[in-house]
């Protein structure tokens, strides 16, 4: 893909590097993709940290915001239908951590759409489909949502997935039911995965809002992502035409294209939440006095904060090498599940540190620190629990499988 570099402002000052990107990482990206980095970091300091808790505490979306995000440019970037200058995936992972290290709730929200949803047309659709739908997606015109997991049906969805789908001509009718799928009570389309039930092979469907049969509930009483709107959906004799079935998905194997792509997405975005739990907790501690010092001046605070940036560091490193696989078409199922159990397993002691440095007011949102813990509960399940993708790396080391 060959594209031409806008004129774009300069970076603000926020490209210089974190101090959790210990190792400096961030010179693996070009000029162009710095300052483009820069620009996400600012907005998400300007628009949506001083909002974040509010919007967390009250479980609402800030879904006016989609569209100012969208007009960064960052949304769409891996597809030549919508990047708007040459990118890598390093660069791509890179804004998913820039959301997460703020919100990892708005992460969740920017991700469905322009992650899940834009990738199974980039990678399933037609020529047409993509031309269709990516360029108002990245414009941030249009927001989607992804249909895969069911009541019954999540670790076993290659074998389990009940939602069925059944050919009239040229329209396929849809019953079943999905859960947890993040923005589907206000989504333009939401991708919809069912079994044929002629070839009993997965297929994928584009569901428009307002099509009759189809019904989202928000679920209730959520205590982590709370921002992300996640929904129970009735799928009651929903009527769909053949040119709204994604034309490059036959099989489940396909469909698990898409998912090696948005879990590395994951990785990233486990990466984030830990920076951003991190960042909080070093400036509580050189805030927070005890015995008459700040508590960053004792040993066992220091030894928390240290191993925390050794997990961020280890995890930033594997991510970056794991885009570089991708870019350079050496990137595996067992490659990304390695990264995703890894980085979230990392994830969770490192809000753990974070949240015990700050005592007992790191259980509130005052220190910045809760947010991050309770977020980090379903990082660390969602594309795929820790024991799954472990066990598809397990299944490439001794060539046996092992998930029944």
């Amino acid at each position: 893909m060959t594209l031409t570099t806008p004129a774009a402002p300069a970076a603000p000052a926020a490209t210089e590097l974190l101090d959790a990107d210990f190792y400096g990482f961030q010179h693996q990206l070009t000029a162009t993709e710095q300052a483009a980095v820069g620009r996400v970091r600012d907005f998400m300091e300007r628009e949506v940290r001083p909002v974040a808790d509010d919007y967390w505490d009250r479980a609402e979306c800030p879904v006016h915001l989609f569209k100012p995000f969208a007009e960064l440019g960052s949304v769409g970037a891996a597809w030549a239908e919508t990047a708007q200058f040459e990118n890598s995936a390093v660069f791509r992972g890179w804004v998913g951590m820039e959301l997460a290290r703020v919100d990892s709730s708005f992460c969740t929200f920017i991700g469905v759409s322009s992650g899940l949803a834009m990738s199974s047309i980039g990678l399933g659709g037609s020529a047409e489909q993509r031309a269709q739908w990516l360029p108002p997606m990245a414009r941030g015109d249009l927001i989607g949502a992804f249909g895969l997991t069911e009541p019954l049906s999540g670790s076993d969805t290659a074998r389990g997935l009940r939602t069925t789908a059944t050919r009239h001509g040229d329209t396929w009718v849809l019953d079943g039911a999905k859960r947890w799928i993040g923005n589907a009570t206000f989504a333009d389309v939401v991708v919809i995965w069912a079994k044929d039930t002629a070839d009993d092979q997965v297929k994928g469907f584009l569901v428009r809002k307002g099509t009759p049969g189809f019904t989202a509930t928000k679920i209730e009483r959520k205590q982590s992502l709370r921002i992300v709107q996640n929904a129970d959906i009735t799928l009651d004799g929903v009527e769909i035409a053949e040119a709204d079935r994604l034309q490059g998905i036959d099989s489940f194997k396909d469909l698990a294209n898409v998912l090696r792509v948005t879990r590395d997405g994951v990785a990233w975005q486990s990466l984030g939440t830990m920076i951003g739990a991190y960042e909080a907790a070093v400036r509580y501690t050189a805030e927070r006095e005890q015995f008459g010092n700040p508590i960053a001046s004792y040993q066992l605070v220091q030894d928390k904060l240290a191993t925390a940036l050794g997990n961020i560091t280890a995890s930033l490193a594997m991510c970056v090498r794991l885009a570089q696989m991708q870019d350079d078409g050496t990137q595996r199922d067992q490659h990304a599940a390695l990264a995703k159990a890894f980085v979230t397993t990392r994830m969770r002691e490192t809000v753990a540190l974070a949240r015990e440095v700050c005592g007992g007011n790191g259980i509130t949102l005052d220190t910045g620190v809760a947010r991050y813990f309770a977020d980090a509960e379903a990082v660390y399940t969602f594309e795929g629990t820790r024991d799954m993708n472990q066990l598809i790396v397990g299944r490439s080391i001794t060539g046996h499988a092992a998930f029944v």
